[in-house]
């Protein structure tokens, strides 16, 4: 067996064989536009699931929101460090993005409010234009729409991408319902490296990122 070891050039097969197996069992399959395309193919390259050209959804000019909260020099939200360590950092601090993990550092129960809830009422503190990402906690995604709902919150766009099982059909129905912009997972499937799958995808078809700067940092964060 002979090895690849120029990174770009894995990159590069790898979404090759991605393109030709929706060509063979996927044969009928239209993406929307150049964006869901670049985003739907980066997810299966992350998971390696085929299941994401049916199940992820675009609701309400999602990514046109995102984009907006990046012009606008926004904050990114999310609920797992996981996917705070996952995205390009470097293109983000270009663009004058700001990234924040709600998960409270030491935070008790004095309040009465889980943890989950109280990373919420952070946020309310943060001034600007907000996109909420969350591939873990159910929980908080369900009080960001209560909160929300209250009018005590706002978010220009929400990733809804939980894995789980506790709720999360439940919780991904709501955001589905609301008017919210929001990109969603439909089914149990999700998680916090699908969403750094999704944001870095948006990110590299900004124009911002070179080629072979995404597969170097792509290929670090693998490492770490």
């Amino acid at each position: 067996m002979s090895y690849i070891k120029n990174p770009s050039s894995i990159e590069k097969r790898s979404f090759q064989i991605i393109k030709s197996e929706i060509r063979d069992q996927y044969p009928d399959y239209q993406f929307q536009s150049e964006m869901e395309e670049s985003i739907i193919k980066r997810c299966i390259h992350t998971t390696g699931d085929f299941d994401y050209l049916k199940t992820l959804e675009f609701h309400q000019d999602a990514i046109e929101s995102i984009l907006s909260v990046f012009q606008e020099k926004g904050t990114i939200l999310f609920d797992s460090p996981i996917s705070l360590n996952g995205i390009n950092k470097r293109v983000l601090d270009k663009m004058g993005v700001t990234y924040v993990c709600l998960v409270p550092q030491g935070c008790g129960l004095k309040s009465g409010k889980t943890r989950a809830q109280q990373a919420i009422d952070l946020a309310k503190e943060i001034a600007g234009p907000k996109l909420f990402a969350f591939g873990e906690s159910t929980e908080g995604l369900t009080y960001l729409l209560e909160n929300m709902n209250a009018g005590e919150l706002d978010a220009a766009a929400i990733l809804a991408l939980p894995v789980g099982f506790q709720d999360v059909l439940e919780v991904k129905e709501a955001v589905r319902q609301s008017s919210l912009p929001s990109i969603v997972n439909a089914g149990y499937k999700g998680g916090a490296t699908l969403v750094v799958a999704v944001l870095n995808a948006i990110l590299y078809q900004t124009g911002q990122v070179e080629t072979e700067d995404y597969v170097r940092y792509s290929t670090k964060q693998n490492q770490e």
